[in-house]
């Protein structure tokens, strides 16, 4: 007889889970059932984990278990933003009927699904930065990009090279990444793995779907208005972060207003080198402070998020950057229209994601009381500001809206302490509604009616003991003592006995309770009602509002702008037409806030300019601030640009249209790529994008690889950007081959400087002062010295360091320094433009025959590989 195959049926309510979890590929479903949302399967495993929560398991039909783990419904607000600070895409499935009112399974269905990139909850959001979703299409060596942040509204898009959407990704630093899933392997590739990703079926990247959901959004019949119809990968990418958020039940956006172009020719060009480099937004390092902490002294949350858009993209019209430096001039002089501002918008608050949750219907009564204080904020701002003397300011003044109905609408309809929750009640003033009016009469003063019930009752009865209460169960009730009980009237209806004493009703009592409970249940309908048709108007001003927020947004980073000058002794740059870098007593923004208590940072001159000195050559030993003179030049140049006061006693500049640096170590080693190959990626987009406006800040170039390939790289390098047939980038070039000081007497605008030391008693004192003429030592045993060294390795190391200047100036070789059978010429910095070797002179002339102007990239290498094998013999 054949066995018999036992099939295991799913419970129903299991069946219906699964049937909702493969509609949501890849998203933790959470599952209401009853007063919990639990999860199955690997969700219970991942949330418990991430969550800390048990994980148990239930029963899945015969023979059958599957894993269990849930939390309690009203504890969603505080386990929902842990999961997706997690990286989880989280599908929220509700209870779609009341369970009292079907017999089968109750219906459920996905209300929400909130991902990194897609979500209002305030427990997840950032308040001093965007939480932007982006979309990228690939189409052959274009592609496009689009950043959407539902929590304001701001929608961007672009398109272009690989090395521009990385520099964009790199800015905006989006939440959320998503793509075809088919062109996963391309982003990898590209733009690496620090990016919360995900895939999507190809036809969600489809052209005329991207231009189908973007015209029924804004409700036109061309996408000219915005600026984008010259950018059809950008579009397609836009159109699929619509869909993005559709498909997570976010249909009703209506604060999603307008798309904007990202205008790449208005903004200083800073590539993901330079923003990660020069530690803008973000540092490298734990406990360090980037440049938009060290400088926000903002006042709103808004304020905070336009700072570092600031940050992100300087600008390169002079006449709107003349127009950030006099308002900050003005609010420097004039700190009592400071005082007036900022109190003002301090009761603003963040307005721009205030206004998008009122826009999706997602504010509670007492932000909508809120948003009437800061409307009445801004008419007090926009009326001093139109009698400000600033012209400035007066424009901006000119483009607020009091929006007045609303702000007198919401005073008129809320009360003032309005609750969080409709259901708390309480939130429609008075005189609203006639009806709502009679209803809380007869709630409230039925309430004193049950008290006068009680003491007429009492009196007629002789029941001094005699209570009115209410439960549940009976709704209200009278007690009566067993000691009294014999006095009860006939006309009481006994409900219930308690060991001591009894519960009873009356037809009074009971249609009293019914108007009642009748008319709590009635108010609480009419207010939300009320309420709901009042966030419903507010969607009539959302686009003033915004406009507002960004006003109010602006003015608060000219006053932080302000503010920090004062604190820090800034001073105004000055523009000119000439190509020149010229700072006086230049400071590094940050560091020099965080210096011990009684240590001075010590300031330095640059001067650059494209006629005669266009290279400066720094030597200087390791820790004397060479870096810092680097970043801090460039710091200062990207502060002048965003149109705030600078860290220098004066700064005389032309415009610079990019910012490249290549400062410091930064091994990619997870993505196979080592030390000098990232070093020469940066290095290489340097010099492929390079302009007569540039400002190239090169540090120790060339360090990853042996002596000699680096020596002939930095040269080379050096070479390069002096004889430039196009452009004369003004260049800092920080670095620790003293052979390069040589360039000076062979090229007319390279300069040496050194950051001077001072050795006293054999010791060396650093002191980080810039000064002209190259260095000739390193002094890296002292700096071995100061990190704490054994003694032992200090004297050997002396002990060799002797033996080898010797051997270079014809002494005798060091001895007993090299492990068995290891070659001495590979191991020693050694000046390859000094020695009569016939190896070396001929790496010499190789290099002075290279025509590095038409040199490619891999030319190039195979150059330095038989610069190599010339080395080997």
């Amino acid at each position: 007889m054949a066995g018999k195959t036992t099939e295991v049926k799913e419970t129903p309510l299991m069946k219906q889970y699964n049937e909702v979890k493969t509609k949501y590929p890849g998203a933790l479903l959470l599952f209401r059932v009853g007063d919990f949302y639990e999860t199955f399967g690997q969700d219970a495993i991942t949330a418990s984990k991430i969550l800390g929560i048990v994980l148990t398991k239930r029963a899945n039909g015969a023979a059958s278990h599957v894993e269990l783990a849930g939390f309690p419904h009203h504890s969603l607000e505080t386990y929902l933003p842990k999961l997706v600070r997690a990286g989880q895409r989280v599908a929220i499935c509700d209870q779609l009927e009341d369970p009292k009112t079907t017999k089968t399974i109750v219906k459920r269905g996905v209300t929400e699904v909130v991902s990194p990139g897609v979500t209002y909850n305030d427990n997840v959001l950032k308040l001093s930065s965007n939480n932007y979703l982006a979309a990228v299409h690939f189409e052959n060596d274009t592609i496009g990009i689009a950043f959407l942040d539902i929590s304001t509204g701001e929608f961007l898009t672009a398109q272009g090279n690989s090395d521009y959407v990385d520099k964009l990704l790199q800015g905006y630093k989006p939440s959320e990444v998503i793509f075809k899933r088919t062109h996963q392997k391309d982003f990898l590739a590209k733009f690496g793995d620090k990016f919360y990703l995900h895939g999507l079926d190809d036809w969600t990247f489809g052209e005329d779907y991207a231009q189908e959901i973007l015209l029924n959004h804004f409700e036109v019949k061309s996408l000219k208005g915005f600026g984008i119809d010259n950018l059809p990968l950008g579009i397609i990418a836009a159109g699929a972060c619509l869909h993005y958020i559709r498909d997570a039940q976010h249909t009703n956006t209506p604060h999603i207003s307008s798309v904007a172009r990202i205008e790449e020719e208005k903004f200083v060009w800073l590539d993901r080198f330079t923003i990660r480099n020069l530690e803008l937004v973000q540092t490298q390092n734990d406990g360090a402070k980037s440049l938009v902490e060290s400088i926000d002294n903002s006042i709103s949350p808004m304020g905070a998020r336009w700072l570092r858009k600031w940050v992100l993209m300087p600008l390169k019209d002079q006449k709107i950057i003349d127009q950030r430096l006099d308002t900050v001039q003005f609010f420097l002089e004039n700190i009592d229209s400071v005082n007036t501002i900022t109190q003002h918008i301090q009761i603003i608050g963040d307005l721009e994601r205030l206004i998008s949750r009122a826009a999706l219907a997602r504010v509670s009564p007492r932000e909508v009381v809120q948003l009437s204080k800061a409307l009445q904020a801004i008419a007090h701002i926009k009326e001093y500001t139109l009698q400000s003397s600033h012209i400035a300011l007066q424009k901006m003044g000119d483009k607020l809206n009091e929006c007045k109905i609303l702000r007198d609408k919401i005073i008129s309809e809320l009360n003032t302490d309005s609750p969080n929750s409709v259901a708390k009640g309480g939130v429609i003033a008075s005189g609203v509604s006639a009806e709502l009016d009679e209803l809380r009469r007869l709630a409230f003063s039925g309430k004193d009616y049950l008290f006068d019930l009680q003491k007429r009752e009492a009196e007629r009865t002789g029941i001094s003991s005699l209570k009115i209460a209410f439960n549940n169960v009976f709704g209200y009730y009278l007690e009566v003592t067993h000691a009294h009980k014999e006095k009860v009237p006939s006309d009481w209806m006994r409900k219930q006995t308690l060991v001591n004493a009894e519960r009873y009703i009356t037809p009074e009592l009971k249609e009293y309770e019914e108007k009642i409970l009748g008319a709590e249940e009635k108010i609480l309908a009419i207010e939300t009602k009320l309420f709901t048709d009042l966030v419903a108007s507010i969607a009539d001003y959302i686009k003033p509002i915004q406009l507002n927020a960004s006003i109010i947004a602006q003015l608060d980073v000219l006053i932080s702008f302000a503010t920090t000058a004062r604190k820090n002794n800034y001073v105004r740059p000055e523009f000119c037409e000439e190509e020149i870098l010229d700072i006086k007593g230049g400071r590094h923004p940050v560091i020099e806030h965080t210096l011990p208590p009684g240590e001075k940072y010590i300031p330095n001159d640059v001067y650059l300019d494209s006629e005669t000195q266009q290279i400066i050559i720094i030597t200087g030993p390791n820790m004397s601030g060479k870096s810092a003179i680097l970043r801090q030049t460039g710091l200062i140049v990207l502060m002048a640009q965003m149109g705030s006061y600078v860290p220098a006693k004066s700064v005389k500049m032309g415009l610079v249209d990019k910012v490249f640096t290549r400062v410091g170590a930064s091994d990619n080693l997870s993505s196979g790529e080592s030390t000098f190959m990232v070093e020469m990626n940066e290095t290489a987009s340097i010099l492929n994008n390079v302009s007569s406006k540039s400002l190239i800040l090169l540090d120790e170039i060339g360090r990853g690889t042996s002596t000699y390939d680096g020596i002939s790289i930095a040269w080379s390098i050096t070479e390069f950007l002096h004889n430039h047939p196009t452009a004369h980038p003004k260049t800092l070039f920080a670095t620790h081959y003293h052979e390069l000081n040589e360039l000076t007497n062979q090229l007319p605008r390279i300069k040496n400087y050194n950051v001077a030391i001072r050795e006293v008693d054999q010791r060396v004192l650093f002191l980080r002062k810039l000064a002209p003429g190259g260095s000739e030592h390193s002094f890296g045993i002292h700096v071995a010295k100061m990190a704490g060294m054994p003694a032992s390795v200090l004297k050997r190391a002396n002990e060799i360091l002797k033996q080898l200047e010797d051997s270079r100036t014809g002494g005798s070789s060091p001895k007993n320094t090299m492990k068995k059978g290891a070659k001495n010429a590979d191991n020693y910095q050694l000046s390859i433009f000094s020695i009569d070797d016939p190896v070396l002179l001929k790496i010499r002339d190789a290099l002075q025959d290279l025509d590095v102007n038409t040199l490619t990239p891999v030319e190039a290498l195979l150059k330095i590989d038989e610069i190599q094998k010339l080395i080997k013999g």
